[in-house]
């Protein structure tokens, strides 16, 4: 069964502690979205409030993957550039897809619908991202059409002695 997504959701308690659980699942899974595990929903709750912050604003949009169930599922936040002459460009960042609900083509299903809400976006012309190497996720990313564009050795520090890339990826949208 397919994922039900929703831009610029109704924000609510119940979206913020689904957020926050799928979150902390991924990075206790071993997702490279921010955290290292041993994280809970505590520790992620700041973080998402820096997206709250900038949603309030106007410069982030939230892509909410919902399951049958209608539990959050799979998130992503489209990031405006804020740089006047970047402005035709967005951020994708924090994409993840619960454990659970791996291997059943929602990740790429996730990526569709975000390039679908970045088409949506006034003004936007391509994605970018960035994504820790050593996990394949620039892999997947390349599956969906994205391009390494620019690699900085050792930028991610995991932990003493556990140095990744940091890679930048780029989808245009033309």
């Amino acid at each position: 069964m397919a994922l039900t997504f929703e831009v610029d959701p109704k924000f609510d308690s119940t979206l913020r502690d689904g957020i926050c659980a799928l979150w902390a699942d991924v990075s206790n899974a071993g997702g490279a979205v921010g955290f290292v595990p041993p994280v809970t929903t505590e520790d992620v709750r700041p973080e998402l409030v820096k997206h709250l912050v900038s949603m309030a604003e106007g410069r982030t949009r939230l892509l909410v993957g919902y399951d049958e169930r209608g539990a959050v599922a799979a998130t992503a936040f489209l990031v405006r550039n804020t740089h006047r002459l970047m402005s035709h460009w967005l951020w994708l960042y924090t994409v993840m897809v619960h454990p659970g609900h791996q291997g059943k083509g929602y990740g790429r299903e996730l990526m569709t619908a975000a390039a679908d809400a970045a088409r949506g976006t006034g003004g936007i012309e391509a994605i970018r991202l960035t994504c820790r190497g050593g996990t394949g996720a620039d892999r997947f990313y390349a599956t969906c059409g994205y391009k390494e564009v620019g690699r900085v050795p050792g930028a991610i520090r995991v932990a003493d002695g556990d140095d990744r890339d940091d890679i930048i990826m780029l989808l245009p949208l033309g």
